[in-house]
């Protein structure tokens, strides 16, 4: 079982394009990223790879569609893309973390397929879909001065796209085999605002004392952990999926603070995330923030 799968129920606009999407979409892959830089990149990290230059050529050139594909969803569900968004998810290259860690596989041949799922990435882990996280970063409003806390680093991709739109941008992981391989995948990149740890995200990073203006969790908790809460700043956001572990009846929810301190919730679509693990599965303090 996935320990971090992620579905959004009310996306059902996979593989398909809304008029005028593809014209607004950046042709991939950056400049500066090629087959020679990702052999390299993984060889920095001690990842093998089989990929020749003939299947990457094969990948890349389906990555358009992908994006093609993430604009839709942003389209159809907010309105309009982020332009911001979109040029994260076209510069991070996707193929690079299709890995499986436990096994020592990479599968970057799949890595922009057009109905777009969950990949196993080893220790209990999953690689969201792109569009689910596309969603979930286009409704964390993340700025250029943004500071950024991810609950669940997995394969490091839904941080590193933060991190391209962000000022600084951190991320935990409670698995440790898990935590120890992905910290050191960044550097190779030049994403050289990522900082990373192994720990129960449970209690945030209370260190950065002036908080967070964005909080992404990606595992489903039964409440909201306070020191998240806490650790947000006035205007941040906080999104996270809530409902009982393994059940379908399972929510994004919002949460916002005003410049008085004031928490406020909203329910958001239909998800499906295993649980989040250690303290909130031990117990913590269930007391519940005010909220309207």
């Amino acid at each position: 079982m996935f320990r971090r799968s992620f579905m959004l129920s009310s996306l059902a606009t996979a593989g398909g394009v809304f008029p005028g999407a593809a014209s607004a979409v950046p042709s991939p892959p950056p400049a500066a990223w090629t087959y020679d830089s990702y052999l390299a990149a993984m060889k920095a990290c001690d990842r093998p790879t089989t990929l020749t230059r003939d299947q990457w050529t094969a990948t890349l050139a389906r990555k358009k569609g992908a994006l093609a594909t993430i604009h839709s969803v942003l389209f159809h569900h907010f309105g309009a893309a982020d332009p911001e968004v979109m040029r994260a998810f076209a510069e991070v290259p996707r193929e690079f973390y299709h890995y499986d860690f436990a096994a020592r596989s990479a599968f970057s041949q799949v890595a922009y397929e057009e109905v777009s799922k969950p990949w196993r990435i080893g220790f209990g882990s999953a690689l969201s879909d792109y569009r689910g996280q596309a969603y979930m970063t286009q409704l964390c409003q993340p700025k250029a001065d943004s500071v950024a806390l991810e609950v669940g680093t997995g394969s490091g991709f839904q941080i590193s796209v933060l991190s391209r739109i962000v000022k600084k941008a951190y991320s935990i992981e409670i698995v440790e085999p898990l935590g120890k391989e992905v910290g050191r995948i960044f550097r190779p990149l030049g994403y050289d605002n990522v900082q990373t740890r192994i720990g129960d995200g449970f209690f945030g990073w209370p260190e950065e004392s002036d908080g967070f203006d964005l909080i992404m969790v990606t595992c489903a908790a039964q409440y909201v952990p306070p020191p998240l809460l806490q650790q947000l700043k006035p205007g941040g956001r906080l999104v996270i999926p809530m409902g009982q572990p393994f059940k379908r009846e399972q929510f994004l929810y919002l949460f916002t603070k005003d410049a008085d301190g004031k928490v406020h919730s909203r329910k958001d679509v239909g998800v499906y995330f295993v649980p989040m693990t250690g303290k909130m599965l031990a117990g913590g303090d269930k007391k519940q923030p005010p909220s309207q």
